[in-house]
Parts: structure tokens; sequence; C-alpha cells
């Protein structure tokens, strides 16, 4: 595949569009200035900050073999990149089982999921959006603020899982795409991997269906719960994968989308491509993307960190969401602006949610001492 100068510009160019319409934070988009304030390097000293567990990110990553790729690459900076974002799209093509024209990279998978947006609002209008509620929403968000509306199924009852049976039930004729956060966020819960390719099989032969996988290694086994295998039936379903979280790579911004090629072309009009990624993070996805003993060691560390978090929130009396992912969603006993106002007084920055009449605190997986920070915070102010 070649890509000529004028195309990698234009990619880079309306990738660019794409951003400056964008919300300003990737990773919380729709946060307020009271709320980024957790997620942001705070305006105290950098000594009051004692666990920065509020934007789910990996704290043992990037691994060694990806800082020593980004040290070796940055001498080279002065090169355009195009052969290592090929090889980086065949790499991944292969390990997913499908064809390089049914990649398509990204700096971090937050950009996919806007320009998806777009692509639908644009090709659709007045169509609406369908997910869960409560879910990730910045490709909500985009798509309401291009013109789609927002149609929304609670969660289940209780459990807090997608409730499928309601979603297919709400597809109709106004639909323009479907959106589902596998595992969720803010829950962190798990679908049943049979259930959602059963609904994916119907969904997807009457409408687009987008699924968003960003914290899939967290399950402990990514390929029992991915949907790329209706991908490779030929079905319509996006999904989008990101190197922000097992991998440690959420600064470095490197994601990738799998689908079916005329979809991703249409998309990459509005986002997307190795126009817009870096000769570093190139390099560094790379060389950590088939790394297993890092994969292995990252996971290990977020799981025995939450099996701390679910003890530390047992002991202290509060019950919480079983997680697939690298954060905890649990209730909390006051309301959710005081409980973050507290923990940061604390030196530990978490978010708060409040949906099904009641207020929620998400707590991200940190190292052994930033939970540690976390229990201690909590029993004070308990």
């Amino acid at each position: 595949m070649s890509l000529n100068r004028r195309e990698w510009l234009r990619s880079g160019l309306l990738a660019g569009v794409g951003l400056a319409a964008a919300p300003a934070a990737y990773c919380e988009p729709w946060l307020d200035k009271a709320e980024l304030a957790g997620v942001q390097p705070p305006t105290a000293p950098k000594a009051a900050l004692k666990a920065r567990l509020s934007a789910n990110e990996n704290p043992h990553g990037p691994s060694p073999k990806a800082i020593k790729a980004i040290n070796e690459a940055a001498s080279e900076g002065f090169l355009y990149p195009f052969q290592y974002g090929m090889q980086l799209q065949k790499m991944i093509a292969e390990e997913e089982g499908v064809a390089p024209e049914q990649i398509l990279l990204s700096a971090g998978s937050g950009a996919l999921l806007h320009a998806t947006a777009l692509q639908y609002a644009y090709s659709n209008p007045g169509s609406s959006v369908l997910s869960a509620d409560p879910t990730y929403e910045q490709l909500v968000r985009a798509a309401v603020m291009h013109g789609m509306t927002w149609d929304k199924v609670p969660l289940t009852s209780g459990t807090y899982d997608h409730n499928l049976e309601e979603m297919e039930k709400k597809v109709n004729d106004k639909t323009g795409l479907v959106y589902i956060c596998n595992p969720n966020n803010p829950t962190g819960v798990t679908i049943n991997p049979e259930a959602l390719r059963t609904f994916v099989d119907r969904v997807s032969a009457k409408k687009p269906v987008f699924v968003d996988e960003a914290y899939i290694h967290y399950t402990g086994d990514p390929k029992k719960y991915t949907v790329i295998e209706n991908i490779k039936k030929g079905q319509n379903v996006m999904v989008a994968k990101t190197f922000s979280k097992i991998y440690g790579m959420a600064g470095l911004r490197m994601g990738y989308m799998v689908g079916q090629p005329d979809t991703l072309k249409a998309i990459s009009k509005w986002g997307g491509g190795t126009g817009n990624l870096t000769m570093t993070t190139l390099r560094a996805a790379l060389a950590c993307y088939k790394d297993d003993e890092f994969i292995k060691y990252s996971l290990g560390k977020g799981l025995e960190a939450r099996e701390f978090l679910y003890t530390t929130l047992k002991q202290n009396g509060y019950t919480y969401l079983p997680s697939g992912t690298n954060f905890v969603l649990f209730p909390i006993r006051m309301k959710g602006d005081d409980f973050t106002k507290k923990m940061m007084e604390n030196g530990v920055s978490v978010r708060q949610w409040k949906f099904d009449g009641q207020f929620w605190c998400r707590v991200s997986l940190g190292t052994m001492e930033q939970m540690k920070y976390f229990a201690d915070a909590l029993k004070v102010i308990s």
C-alpha cells in the first residue's frame, strides 16, 4: 500500500479538523471544571497529590521494550514514520485475524470514537445513537454535538449490566448507530460474551454496531469477550481498542479500530490514519504490542490492586460492582462532590457519578502504594 505526501497531509488535516471539533479532554471529555481538577495536575504542590486514581491510567507502563524503542526512535524524529505505521497495521491485522485494510490506526481510540460520531451524524442527519446509560460518553456526546439524538437504555437493575433485550427493542428506522462499551465505563461490568455476540448478530443486520473494547484485557481473557469474530463474518460492526490501558501508553496516544474496509475508509475522512501518529509512538507500539511478558505483568499488577481494593471496601462497609476493568465503581454514603473533595484533601483523586438515585465513586487501579493511600483516606472520611 502506497501513501503519497498529499494523501498523508490530507489525512493529518482532516484529523486536525476532527480534533478541533472534539471535546477538550480525550479521556473524560464531558468533565466540568470541578471534575477536571481530579484528572489534571492540581494547582496544589505535586507532593499534595499522593494517588491519582481518577483517569483509569496504568501506572505500570509503558513497558521497558516500549521505552527502549522510544529512545531509539527519538533521533529519527525528523523522518516521517510511514513504514512503521504500515508495519503496525499489518502486525495488528495478523493478530486479530483480519486484512490490513480492516485496521484503522489513530492517536488513541478516542479520536476514532469522535470520527465515527461525525461520520454517522453527517451521513444520516436527524438519526439517533443508541446506547446504555450510564456508559462512556465520548462518542455519544460528539454525536449529539453534531446533530444526532441520544436514545438511552438504563442498565439492568441491581447488576448494572447492558440491557441488551431492551436495546434491541429500541432499534428503529431512526437509529443511526448502536454503541456498546464492553467492559462498561463507569460500571466496570462485562457483558456475557455469547449474549453480546447474539445481539450483534441480529442488530448489525439492521444497523451499524460500534463496540468499545478499551478495557478488554482486564477481563483476563480478551479473546473470549471480543466481538472481532462478528467482523470476520462480514457484519456491520466496528471495534475500537487502545494502547492506553494494559500497555500503559495513555500519554503516548495510540489506538485502532477494526471493521469493514469501506466503513473504515468513510470514518478515516473525519480522523485517524498514520498521519497523526509520531515516530516514537509507533515504534513503542510495535515494540510492546506482542510483549506477552509485559502484558502478563501489567495484568497481574492490576488484578493484585483490584483484589486489595475489594478487600479495602469490604472492611469499610462498602459494596462494589465486580469489575472487568482497571477501575472499580462503588456506592458512597455522601454526596459525590463532598466525597471527592474529602478524598482530594487526603491526597487522593477519584471520580464520582450519580445514577439510579445513588452517588457512586469510581477509583482507578494504581500501584500498591497508591492503593494504600486510598485505603488510608477512605478510613478517614468514612
